[in-house]
C-alpha cells in the first residue's frame, strides 16, 4: 500500500518508494529504499523534495513511525527538525484508484491546491525526456513481470502517474508530444506512457479533479497490459497481421483485465478502461460490442487517446501520420468516438498539435511548437521554409495570435522530403526513446 506524505513526516524505518519532483534533483542515487539513519533524513529534508511516496507494506506507517521515533531519532539535527512536541502530521494521501465504470468527478473541488507555475516548452521538454525514459523502464519491467507470471502491483505506478500529471500541468504539450517519439521495438512500452499523458491532459480539459485525473492516468498507463501475454512473434511482427494473428491480438483487453483482477491493486475504473478501450460508440468495437453510454466515460476517453498515439507513431509496417492530419482523420471516422469527448480532446491538444507541419498564408512552411488553448487555429509556430523560393529561411518563432499571417492548410513532411522537422519543435534535441 502506497501513501504520499510530506517530507516532514518521514521517519527512520519508513520505506521510500518514490520522491516527488524531478528524479535528477533528489539527494540519493536510488529512489526505493528503507530509511535507516538520521543522516538520510537530514539530506532529504534539506533537498527541494517536498513530498514522498512510502510503501507501508515494506516499512513503517506514519502512526507507527510516530510511536517509535523518539527511540530512533537520537541525532541532534533530527530532533531539531522533528521535536517530540511537534503537532500531528498533516493528512496523508491514500490513493485507491476506484471510481466505477461511470463518469468520474467533473468539477474541481474548492480547496484544490493551485496549479504549479507554467514552464516553457524548452524547459518542460528536458523534464519530459527524463519522465519518458523512466516511464519506459517502469512499463517494460511491469510487462516482463507479467510475462514471467509474477504478481503485478498497479499502485506501484502511481508515483510515475503523479510525475506525468505534474508535467502536463506545467506545459500540456511537452510530454504529450515527446512521447510520440519512440522506436519501433519499444512501441508497446512508450505507447503506454503516451496514453497516460494524453488521458491526464484530456481529464484536465474535462475539469476532472486531481484524484480523477490520477485514475485516468493510471488507466492509460496499464490499458495495454494484456499485450504482455501476446506471442512476441505476433506482437512484434513487422508486417500486416493475418486474420488468425489479429484474432489473437484482439484478446489482449481481456487478458489484461484478468491480470489486473489477479493483482487486486486496480480500481474498477482502471479495470474497465483496460477491458473496453477498443469499444466504439456505434457498437462495432470489441470485446463486447458495447455502444454509446454503455461504454464508460473513461473507456471512451481511452479509445480516443489510444488511437491518436497509435496513428501518430511510427510502426514497422507504416510511418506515423502528422499530428494535425491524425486529428482530421479521426474527426472523419463517424461512429468511432464520443463526439463531445473528441472535441475536448482536440481542445487539449489543439487542432494543429505540437509537431504539425503547416502552410501559412505568406507562402511559408512552419512547424507548430506550442498550441494556444484560447485560439486553436493560431498556435505558436517556427517558420523555416519559403514555398515561393523553394529554399530554407532563417528559423524564427511566430505567435499567430499577434500576426497577420495565418495557417491555410496542413502539409506532409514526407512529401516535401523534410527529415528534421522534429528537431525544430524539440529545440534541437530530438530525443527518441527506446
Amino acid at each position: 500500500m502506497l501513501k504520499k506524505i510530506p517530507v516532514e513526516d518521514v521517519c527512520v524505518g519508513m520505506h521510500l518508494h518514490a520522491l516527488e519532483g524531478a528524479w535528477l534533483d533528489h539527494p540519493f542515487w536510488r529512489t526505493r529504499f528503507t530509511v535507516s539513519d538520521p543522516e538520510q533524513l537530514r539530506k532529504l529534508r534539506a533537498s527541494c523534495v517536498r513530498e514522498v511516496w512510502i510503501d507501508i507494506s515494506k516499512g513503517l506507517d506514519v502512526q507507527s513511525a510516530l510511536a517509535t521515533e523518539p527511540a530512533l531519532a537520537t541525532e541532534p539535527t533530527l530532533q531539531a527538525a522533528a521535536p517530540s512536541s511537534a503537532p500531528a502530521p498533516s493528512p496523508t494521501a491514500q490513493v485507491s484508484p476506484e471510481g466505477g465504470g461511470g463518469r468520474p468527478p467533473r468539477a474541481m473541488p474548492s480547496g484544490t491546491p493551485s496549479a504549479p507555475l507554467q514552464s516553457s516548452m524548452a524547459e518542460e521538454l528536458q523534464r519530459a525526456a527524463a519522465i519518458c525514459q523512466r516511464g519506459r523502464e517502469e512499463v517494460a519491467s511491469m510487462f516482463l513481470e507479467a510475462r514471467l507470471g509474477k504478481a503485478i502491483d498497479p499502485q506501484a505506478c502511481l508515483p510515475l502517474v503523479e510525475e506525468v500529471s505534474a508535467s502536463v500541468l506545467r506545459n500540456p504539450g511537452a510530454l504529450v508530444s515527446l512521447a510520440r517519439l519512440k522506436t519501433q521495438d519499444q512501441y508497446t512500452f512508450m505507447h503506454s506512457v503516451a496514453v497516460c499523458a494524453l488521458m491526464v491532459a484530456l481529464a484536465r480539459e474535462l475539469g476532472f479533479d486531481a484524484e480523477a485525473c490520477r485514475v485516468a492516468g493510471l488507466a492509460g498507463l496499464v490499458h495495454d497490459l494484456g499485450k504482455a501475454l501476446m506471442p512476441l512473434e505476433v506482437l512484434n511482427k513487422p508486417g500486416k497481421l493475418t486474420d488468425a494473428e489479429f484474432a489473437v491480438m484482439r484478446t489482449h483487453p481481456e487478458r489484461g483485465h484478468e491480470l489486473l483482477l489477479e493483482a487486486r491493486g486496480a480500481g474498477s475504473a482502471v479495470l474497465d478502461v483496460c477491458l473496453h478501450h477498443h469499444e466504439r460508440v456505434d457498437g462495432s468495437g470489441y470485446p463486447h460490442g458495447l455502444a454509446g453510454e454503455a461504454i464508460s466515460t473513461l473507456a471512451r476517453m481511452g479509445a480516443i487517446c489510444d488511437v491518436y498515439d497509435a496513428i501518430t507513431s511510427n510502426r514497422p509496417y507504416k510511418a506515423g501520420w502528422d499530428p494535425a492530419e491524425s486529428i482530421a482523420r479521426m474527426a472523419s471516422w463517424k461512429g468511432h468516438f464520443d463526439p463531445e469527448l473528441f472535441k475536448a480532446f482536440v481542445k487539449s491538444l489543439g487542432i494543429y498539435p505540437v509537431g504539425s507541419l503547416v502552410r501559412l498564408k505568406s507562402e511559408r512552411l512552419a512547424v507548430v511548437v506550442e498550441h494556444n488553448p484560447q485560439a486553436l487555429t493560431m498556435p505558436v509556430v517556427k517558420v523555416f521554409f519559403s514555398i515561393r523560393s523553394n529554399m530554407p529561411v532563417s528559423v524564427h518563432r511566430l505567435d499567430l495570435t499577434g500576426s497577420s499571417d495565418r495557417i491555410v492548410g496542413r502539409e506532409s513532411a514526407a512529401q516535401w522530403g523534410f527529415t528534421q522537422i522534429t528537431s525544430l519543435w524539440t529545440e534541437g534535441q530530438a530525443p527518441v526513446f527506446g
